[in-house]
C-alpha cells in the first residue's frame, strides 16, 4: 500500500475499526478488478488529504475472505465508512473523489 493507505486484513480489521475514534473508510477490492484499479489513486489521494483526521485503507477480498463475507461483499469495489466501530455508509462502484470526500466529511 502506498503512503498513508492502511492495509486491512482479516487479522487487524476489527481492531482498526473498533479502536478508532476517527471515521474509517475501507475500500474492498481485488487485484483482478479493473474498476478497483481505477479507484486506487483516489484512495491514495484521500489517505494523504485526511491524514490525522480519518483512517483510509484497502482490504483485498481475495486474501481476506472472512471480513468480506462478514460484511456481505458481493460486488467490488465496495466502500464502507465506519464511525465508532459501526457501519455508517456503504457505497458500491467507482465513486468520484469529491463524493467520497463529502461522505467522509459527514462523519468528521
Amino acid at each position: 500500500m502506498a503512503g498513508n493507505v492502511i492495509e486491512f486484513t482479516d487479522e487487524n480489521f476489527q481492531a482498526e475499526i473498533s479502536g478508532s475514534e476517527q471515521p474509517v473508510l475501507v475500500d474492498f477490492w481485488a487485484p483482478w478488478c479493473g474498476p478497483c484499479k481505477m479507484l486506487t489513486p483516489v484512495i491514495e489521494e484521500l489517505a494523504d488529504a485526511y491524514q490525522g483526521r480519518a483512517k483510509i485503507g484497502k482490504l483485498n477480498t481475495d486474501n481476506n475472505p472472512n471480513v468480506a463475507s462478514e460484511h456481505g461483499i458481493s460486488a467490488i469495489p465496495t466502500l464502507m465508512i465506519f464511525k465508532g466501530g459501526e457501519l455508517v455508509e456503504r457505497l458500491t462502484g467507482v465513486i468520484p473523489k469529491d463524493q467520497l470526500a463529502a461522505s467522509i466529511d459527514k462523519f468528521l
